[in-house]
């Protein structure tokens, strides 16, 4: 396999496409530059880390694969990465002969966010054997569609149960006609772009209920959040399903989650919610950005929500150019690998609590933190009817209900 050195870079906004700049790989390490015209828009697709500017830059870090963090977004999760590992090794190619210039080119157009990569003039990757993420599910499985129910069986038959990250699906429902279309990235009218999860060998069995359960609660509690909702297969089981917040039909959101915009090494932060809150605050320049992760900390602390590491928020910018925090993702019931808050609370990590809160509160001065947190007590301590309402085993439920209650 001959390596891509050259990509371009372009936006893909609300179905108009600017060309960003080039990305380029020379040795161990990556080069990028913006293009002049894109400077000339004023468009910053990473304000912290790659403001826009007319030299050839590289990343002052490694930890996310030698790209800035707005790049490494782009890249697939844990199962994502998986299927085209394999999809590799099928033809022949091992994982450390790919570069994270080869990953992008592979996603091209099927990423997370805005960003779209196609291989520069530079380059001698073959674009007759460029292998894009719904090809690698189309090689991995077959490109399906039938009423939501006879797909998900099938397709949690044919890869739902790998372990690693929980494996997820991107799909087309009609919600109408309860049809589901799976390898898509431009749906037909009456669809919308949905994320299916589906569990590993080592989760709870009624772990999408426990999820949808965290979602009313976390709605409940004012956390903004795109809509979820169960999938049931034909055995009876139910799978948590969430609608893409970075898709408006089928137009595009600039996406970029907190770890790629500080260049957090999300496996081994050392973030707190502080650093959030001035990230919120910075990209929105309005203080209600400190109320939303404030209530998001006091959500995540009290719900033991402890796996709320970096790469679990981000941030949206529209064709404007205005950025506002996403709605809230990834919540559940869970542990970090070791035991405590993943992001910590005005420094602590272990045990924080409510005095943690209301110093991260005092710190940027948000008024009335109290009346954030009551809220989000009141909608917790209701967490037995929400498991009740989503069908979370009673076992489930009390063993929850012990630790956050």
């Amino acid at each position: 396999m001959k390596n891509v050195e050259q990509l371009i870079v372009s936006l893909l906004l609300e179905g108009q496409e600017i060309e960003v700049g080039e990305l380029v790989n020379e040795g161990r390490k990556t080069y990028f530059k913006y293009y002049p015209k894109f400077i000339e828009s004023g468009l910053e697709i990473s304000p912290f880390k790659l403001p826009l500017m007319d030299e050839i830059v590289t990343p002052d870090i490694d930890v996310l694969d030698g790209l800035f963090g707005v790049f490494y977004d782009s890249l697939p999760d844990g199962w994502g990465r998986l299927l085209l590992d394999r999809t590799l090794a099928s033809k022949g190619i091992l994982p450390n002969q790919v570069t994270s210039l080869d990953r992008l080119s592979f996603v091209g157009q099927a990423g997370a966010g805005a960003l779209i990569y196609k291989p520069g003039k530079a380059s001698v990757f073959d674009l007759e054997k460029q292998i894009e993420l719904d090809t690698i599910a189309a090689e991995s499985k077959k490109i399906l569609e039938g009423t939501a129910s006879e797909v998900i069986e099938e397709l949690l038959y044919l890869g739902g149960s790998s372990g690693g990250a929980r494996p997820k699906i991107l799909v087309g429902w009609n919600s109408k006609t309860d049809h589901l279309i799976f390898g898509k990235e431009n749906l037909p009218e009456g669809y919308e772009h949905w994320i299916i999860k589906f569990p590993t060998s080592t989760d709870a069995v009624d772990i999408a209920n426990i999820e949808f359960a965290y979602y009313q609660m976390a709605t409940a509690a004012g956390l903004e959040m795109s809509e979820c909702r169960l999938f049931g297969g034909d055995n009876g089981s139910s799978y948590f399903g969430t609608k893409r917040f970075d898709r408006i039909g089928n137009n595009r959101l600039h996406l970029h989650s907190a770890a790629g915009l500080l260049h957090d090494n999300f496996r081994l932060s050392s973030m707190d919610y502080g650093h959030l809150m001035d990230a919120a605050f910075r990209l929105e320049k309005q203080v209600s950005a400190y109320e939303k992760v404030l209530r998001l900390a006091a959500f995540n602390v009290f719900a033991h929500n402890r796996d709320d590491h970096s790469k679990n928020v981000s941030f949206l910018m529209n064709k404007n150019g205005e950025w506002s925090l996403a709605p809230a993702y990834d919540l559940t019931f869970s542990n970090s690998a070791h035991g405590f808050q993943s992001m910590a609370v005005a420094g602590e990590s272990a045990n924080p609590k409510i005095e943690n809160l209301l110093e991260l509160a005092a710190i940027f001065g948000v008024s009335r933190p109290e009346v954030i947190i009551e809220e989000v007590k009141t909608a917790i301590a209701k967490w037995k009817t929400y498991a009740k309402d989503s069908g979370v085993t009673k076992t489930s439920a009390n063993l929850i209900g012990r630790i956050i209650g």
